[in-house]
């Protein structure tokens, strides 16, 4: 839960709120205990900013330590230093990343698996299907395990008639007390059945003044568009191909540049020699534009003119385009190292490239729907 525990961080003049928990690094040989900061925007800080995927990564390579072995060192930062002796972790690397999947989800004011259970439960009651059951045990069985104890929130409970009411008439409980072959009786199952119904008591609620049109946060988690310097076409670039030095030839008032990059800096340039030599330019397009005087008031239209540039890439390349949408609603985090106008540079520039991207595809989207 997250309670009491929150922070937050600014990006992009923007308050990203975020919580905490307790954790271990593995750095050289020591386990060092420190917060891992879980953000809504889907990064987590450990020692650095990280992506879910990157974090899973970091779990198995145990970076991010939940096996603590035996007779181990560990550190608190100058607080204390000790050795494990005969320690336990409740934590695997799977159930440490549902647990922070689960903050992300209540973070953004979205249901987490446990809400997502208790729907499920919701719509069994209303219609009392084996398939509809069947949705509300897998339900179930998506809460982290550490987690499902609480899911109702009733400690004299816990989560039995949860468990009851998803193993139905007839069925086992997992995890049953003295008896593991023991099955529901109808008794039992009726208890429960109450249970949730008395829980569900349908509640006077005031409709919305306002229509709902989707929801405030995206549900993708955040993706890292890493400062890479591409030199060729590839197959499958991934999001290497989102990056405006990869080579995507676009057309801008009768002149073919072989990157974004080099037609934002040629652009860019005050004199038409300038611009000539930029848009020529090889791999040190930003050394050659470095060299050139700027367009007088260049700095109030930049943004405007890249957001041209990109829309002209993504629709001249359908499959630079088809990796864009592939990343569904997820916060594009740009970095550019240097430019911290475009880039995020872990959350201290203004990402305005990965803005740019986000609504260069939405209007993708949009042309897809036919709107």
């Amino acid at each position: 839960m997250i309670g009491r525990r929150i922070t937050y961080r600014m990006a992009d003049g923007r308050r990203i709120p975020g919580t905490w928990r307790h954790a271990f690094i593995r750095n050289g040989g020591t386990h060092f205990l420190t917060d891992l900061v879980v953000y809504a925007d889907g990064l987590v800080d450990c020692w650095g900013l990280v992506t879910l995927d990157e974090l899973a990564q970091q779990l198995r390579s145990g970076w991010v330590a939940t096996d603590l072995p035996d007779g181990g060192k560990a550190s608190a930062h100058g607080l204390a230093a000790w050795t494990f002796a005969e320690p336990r972790s409740w934590l695997t690397p799977e159930l440490l990343l549902a647990e922070i999947r689960d903050d992300i989800d209540r973070l953004n004011g979205r249901p987490d698996a446990t809400g997502r259970c208790l729907a499920a439960v919701r719509a069994f009651l209303a219609d009392r299907t084996e398939e509809n059951r069947a949705v509300a045990r897998e339900g179930y069985l998506a809460i982290p395990e550490t987690k499902r104890h609480y899911a109702l929130g009733d400690m004299d409970s816990k989560d039995w008639p949860l468990r009851v009411l998803v193993a139905g008439p007839g069925g086992r409980v997992d995890g049953w007390p003295d008896d593991p072959d023991k099955t529901v009786s109808p008794e039992m199952y009726d208890s429960a059945v109450a249970y949730f119904e008395d829980r569900f008591r349908p509640a006077a609620e005031r409709p919305s003044q306002l229509p709902e049109d989707g929801p405030p946060t995206p549900h993708a988690p955040a993706i890292h568009v890493s400062h890479t310097f591409p030199r060729e076409r590839v197959d499958d670039p991934g999001t290497m191909g989102l990056r405006n030095n990869y080579p995507a030839p676009i057309e801008v008032d009768g002149v073919t540049y072989p990157t974004v990059a080099h037609a934002y800096w040629a652009l860019s340039a005050a004199g038409p020699a300038a611009r000539a030599g930029i848009a020529e330019a090889g791999f040190d397009v930003h050394t050659v534009a470095a060299a050139a005087a700027r367009r007088e008031g260049w700095e109030h239209v930049r943004t405007a003119v890249m957001a041209k540039l990109l829309r002209a890439k993504y629709a001249r390349h359908a499959d630079l385009a088809a990796i864009l949408l592939a990343t569904g609603d997820a916060t594009l985090l740009y970095d550019d190292v240097g430019a911290d106008y475009w880039g995020d540079n872990a959350g201290a520039g203004r990402n305005w490239i990965g803005r740019l991207l986000e609504l260069v595809r939405s209007e993708l989207r949009m042309q897809q729907y036919g709107i």
